[in-house]
């Protein structure tokens, strides 16, 4: 059974949503949404996602509310620097070393990233540990880095094994 089903609870999930979003019981649509959820368990399954172990569990809130402190902030900046039309945002690439090296983890910070408007992530090079950021408004890009080390990085790293 695990063979052909190594993740129920997806493929159950993946299959309730497929017929939520078609909005119809017709067989043919329970057919598809059945073959829909096995192929996602199984192409989930060949990923084989790394077994995910937390050490600080009580710092995920933590780091939870401060990204969402951070995305109304970057919110209301973006707004002004919309609306203002004497605003003129220097935007640019910023490159970041990292420690993080944890799959899920960088997976993280880029949903952290891409998440805050005025950022996004551009690109990875895993050989060298480095990031690439885009961000709109780009004054001291060296503070940028700086305190995106202190505000995400060094709890992921916490968080993380």
């Amino acid at each position: 059974m695990k063979r052909w089903l190594p993740y129920p609870l997806l493929s159950a999930f993946l299959f309730a949503m497929w017929l939520l979003l078609n909005g119809t019981l017709w067989p043919g649509h329970l057919l598809l949404g059945a073959a829909l959820a096995l192929g996602g368990g199984l192409a989930l399954a060949r990923l084989q996602p790394p077994r995910g172990t937390v050490r600080r569990p009580g710092l995920i809130l933590e780091l939870f509310w401060l990204v969402f402190a951070d995305i109304v902030r970057s919110n209301l900046a973006m707004a002004r620097i919309v609306l203002d039309p004497r605003t003129r945002p220097v935007s640019g690439f910023l490159e970041m070393p990292l420690e993080l090296r944890h799959p899920g983890g960088l997976a993280i910070m880029a949903c952290i990233i891409t998440a805050t408007p005025g950022s996004s992530w551009a690109g990875y090079d895993g050989a060298r540990g480095v990031v690439t950021i885009h961000v709109l408004d780009l004054i001291d890009a060296d503070s940028w880095r700086r305190t995106f080390k202190e505000r995400y990085e060094r709890r992921l790293l916490e968080i993380l094994p």
